[in-house]
């Protein structure tokens, strides 16, 4: 069993994460990298002016990468025939193809990466992705079939895989080349969650807040929800890794503990996190804060830190995209009056306790202008019905016909009228 593991950034050896006969593990920079020109931190928990970082960081970091889904866990501990609470284990298995520009490789396989330049894929028709997608839609942990050899690994609960789309063909890629989109079929508990993501998508692009592109594309009789990954650029005829860490990476903060009320960041340390390494600070904060306030309007209560993401490179450092955005208003069992917010809004969690004075509030805890936020919240508020019924006429377009989708609309224009009311005071 390997005791090391090579750190790799769009290919360049950064570091590796060593582990001691007690089992704990650490993370040591290269020393050519520390110094290179055009360095970057694996992490901004873990900086460049420090060689080593201990056990805490690290292990957030790496369960970072790796799925909120016990199940998944579950599944991949019993066919590595390691311990599902093993990070280090886990992540040697599955770390060749993770979000950002890292990779994680043993010794072993370092050289077969490093010659590989157009990495192996298994190429896939629209009948084998179909038949992954029924399998992944009725057992949420099969997120790779047994046979495959392709590795990646993602954050988040929900079912899902990923896979490359390159010349029109999707495929499973292993070695140096990674996948490019991530595949969501319907979850099964919450109706049409894949039709609802990709719609509050389509909306957040729509008010001018950066979004991952999606679509919903159907494959024989299986519907997902496709996201092209922003952290893979095309260069030429190779696709580049793009580095990135969510919010809980960034602050060494491990996941269990990604929303606020469960010791997780809140909206003050995310807006702490841009002022100290954004190199556009103000318009990031903006943006983060803005996101905060789409996720009001449209009832998006899942809006934890690791649901915001930045893009870390050598000279800048930037909020990423939003990404993982749905809304709970039509799903009835889970009624406006019931719901939370994952992050407080001037010391409050429940959607329909907060309004004009919790923005004010919220804005001087922030140290931010209270007027103009006020008015751009009342700007989206005013421009979400008719950017929704433009969304809903699109996705009708797509050939998409599920019931959620004119009660997401519906729902959403009556929340936006509330919430107009709520912020002119009345």
């Amino acid at each position: 069993m390997t005791d090391e593991l090579v750190a790799l950034l769009d290919g360049k050896e950064v570091g590796r994460v060593r582990r001691d006969a007690g089992g704990r593990i650490r993370f040591l920079y290269d020393d050519d990298w520390r110094w290179a020109a055009d360095a970057y931190p694996l992490s901004l928990s873990m900086p460049l002016g420090a060689k080593e970082h201990g056990r805490a960081v690290t292990e957030a970091f790496l369960w970072g990468l790796l799925p909120d889904n016990e199940r998944v866990l579950a599944r991949w501990a019993a066919k590595f025939q390691v311990s599902a609470r093993n990070v280090f284990a886990l992540i040697s298995h599955v770390g060749e193809d993770c979000a950002g520009a890292v990779q994680f490789v043993t010794p072993e396989r370092l050289d077969a990466i490093r010659s590989d330049k157009d990495g192996n894929v298994e190429w896939l028709d629209e009948a084998d992705i179909a038949k992954r997608l029924e399998t992944l839609r009725r057992d949420h942990a099969a997120w790779r079939l047994p046979q495959d050899t392709g590795q990646f690994s993602l954050a988040g609960a929900q079912p899902k895989t990923a896979l490359l789309l390159k010349n029109g063909r999707w495929g499973i890629p292993s070695g140096r080349l990674p996948t490019t989109h991530i595949l969501k079929p319907p979850t099964g508990h919450l109706d049409g969650h894949a039709e609802n993501e990709h719609i509050c998508l389509m909306l957040a692009r729509s008010l001018g807040l950066p979004a991952a592109q999606s679509r919903v594309m159907r494959f024989e009789n299986e519907v997902a929800i496709v996201v092209e990954r922003y952290d893979r650029q095309p260069k030429g005829d190779n696709i580049i890794r793009v580095h990135q860490e969510d919010a809980c990476q960034a602050l060494g903060i491990p996941p269990t503990r990604k929303y606020q009320n469960e010791g997780g960041p809140n909206a003050y340390d995310i807006v702490e996190l841009l002022r100290t390494y954004s190199t556009d600070r103000e318009t990031d904060i903006d943006t983060f804060i803005d996101a905060l306030g789409f996720n009001w309007l449209i009832g998006g209560t899942d809006a934890h830190a690791k649901n915001y993401s930045l893009l870390v490179g050598s000279r800048h450092v930037r909020l990423a995209p939003l990404y993982d955005v749905a809304s709970i208003l039509p799903y009835e069992e889970f009624g406006p009056r019931k719901v939370k917010l994952a992050m407080k809004i001037g010391g409050e969690y429940k959607l329909s306790l907060v309004g004009l004075h919790q923005w004010q509030k919220f804005a001087r805890e922030m140290r931010v202008d209270a007027e103009e936020l006020i008015e751009r919240l009342a700007a989206m508020a005013v421009m979400i019905p008719d950017e929704a019924n433009v969304a809903r006429t699109k996705a009708r377009e797509e050939g998409l016909d599920a019931p959620i989708i004119d009660r997401l609309a519906e729902q959403l224009i009556a929340r936006a009228a509330a919430c107009r009311k709520s912020l002119a005071g009345a």
